[in-house]
């Protein structure tokens, strides 16, 4: 059965043709991303930002390696603007 009566309006060329480019685009980006998954091709890289000093000290004081009193110090050391500081 034809329901346009064998012609194609303007329209329903339009139609056809963009549904003709998001059709392979979805083929093709499927494609790409079965690709990726099974070859495992590396993502963009990622910039990996190094932990602060006083994260580093809370990670010590979380796992147990230094106790309340040492966290403060050490944090305190940390904090200040290095006034009475000796360098070795």
């Amino acid at each position: 059965m034809y329901w346009n009566h064998h012609d194609m309006t303007g329209w329903d060329w339009f139609a056809t043709s963009v549904g003709t480019v998001l059709f392979w685009a979805l083929l093709i980006t499927v494609a790409v991303l079965l690709y990726r998954s099974l070859t495992g091709a590396p993502q963009q890289p990622r910039t990996h930002v190094p932990p602060t000093p006083e994260q580093l000290l809370a990670e010590r004081f979380a796992r147990g390696e230094i106790d309340e009193e040492e966290y403060r110090r050490r944090l305190s050391v940390l904090r200040s603007d290095g006034v009475g500081l000796t360098k070795p």
